[in-house]
C-alpha cells in the first residue's frame, strides 16, 4: 500500500518578503481554495433558491420554506423567543459547516474542516457571538458578575469554563472529520494502482465517501450547531440572566 501524504498540504507564506515566516504568519492553500470554492457554491445555490422561492408551489420553495422553518422553529424553542438574528446565525452556521464536511462528495474538493484552524475559527466566532449577546442581555456589569458566581474564588474556574468551551465544540467537530478523511484516505490509497482493485472498490469507496462526507457531516453539522445554541442560550439565561425572555425580546 502507498503511504498515505494526508497531512502534507500546500502553505503560503504571504508575509515571507517582511521576515515573517513563522507558522502564525502562514495560510494552508488547500483550506483556504476549497473554502472560497464552497462559498462560491453556497452563493451560487442562494441565487438560485431565491428565485425558485418565488415559484408557487415549486420544490426549491417548498424545500426553502421546511428548512427555514425547522430552523426558527428550533431556536425558538430553545431560546424561548422569536430572534431572527439568533435564527440567522445558527441557520448560517449549520449550513457552511454542512458544506464544507460535504465537500468530498464533489471531485477534486476536500473538506475545509478536517484543517483544525477551520474549526477553531467556527468555535472562536460562536464564543465571540455569544459573548456579545450576553453583555446585551445583562449589562457588561452583570456579565462579569457571572464569573464570581456562586464566590469569587471560582472566578478562575469560570474563565477556563467559558474558554473551554471553544475548545470542546472545535475539537469534536475536527476530530470527527478528519477521522473520517484519514479513513477514506487509506482506503482509497490501499486501492491505487491497480486496475481490478480501483474498479471493484469504486463502490465501496463511494459508499464510504457518502458516509462521511453525507451521514457523518450532516450529523457533525448539526451537533455543533446545536451546541452553539445551548451555549448561547446559557450566555442569555445562565445563572445571571434575571431577565424575562418577554424583556429581551
Amino acid at each position: 500500500m502507498e503511504e498515505v501524504n494526508l497531512l502534507e498540504e500546500g502553505i503560503w507564506q504571504p508575509f515571507a518578503r517582511f521576515g515573517l515566516t513563522h507558522p502564525f504568519f502562514s495560510l494552508n492553500s488547500d483550506t483556504l481554495i476549497n473554502t472560497w470554492i464552497i462559498l462560491l457554491g453556497l452563493a451560487i445555490l442562494l441565487i438560485f433558491l431565491r428565485r425558485m422561492i418565488h415559484k408557487h408551489g415549486s420544490i426549491g420553495q417548498c424545500l426553502s420554506i421546511m428548512f427555514v422553518d425547522y430552523f426558527y422553529k428550533l431556536c425558538e424553542q430553545g431560546l424561548g423567543i422569536r430572534s431572527f438574528n439568533h435564527f440567522s446565525f445558527i441557520t448560517a452556521l449549520f449550513t457552511f459547516i454542512l458544506a464544507c464536511n460535504a465537500a468530498p462528495v464533489f471531485p477534486w474538493l476536500e473538506e475545509p474542516t478536517k484543517d483544525l484552524n477551520t474549526t477553531l475559527a467556527f468555535g472562536l466566532v460562536t464564543f465571540l457571538y455569544n459573548q456579545f449577546y450576553g453583555i446585551k442581555m445583562h449589562g457588561l456589569i452583570g456579565y462579569l458578575k457571572e464569573y464570581l458566581a456562586p464566590f469569587f474564588i471560582m472566578l478562575p474556574l469560570n474563565i477556563i469554563g467559558r474558554v473551554a468551551t471553544v475548545v470542546s465544540i472545535s475539537f469534536r467537530l475536527f476530530g470527527n472529520i478528519f477521522g473520517g478523511a484519514i479513513i477514506s484516505s487509506i482506503y482509497f490509497n490501499s486501492i491505487r494502482g491497480s486496475i481490478l482493485l480501483e474498479i471493484v472498490g469504486i463502490g465501496p469507496g463511494l459508499v464510504i465517501t457518502a458516509f462521511f462526507g453525507l451521514f457523518e457531516g450532516f450529523l457533525q453539522a448539526f451537533v455543533f450547531s446545536m451546541l452553539a445554541l445551548t451555549y448561547l442560550s446559557i450566555a442569555l439565561y445562565g445563572e445571571a440572566g434575571e431577565a424575562s425572555a418577554e424583556e429581551y425580546a
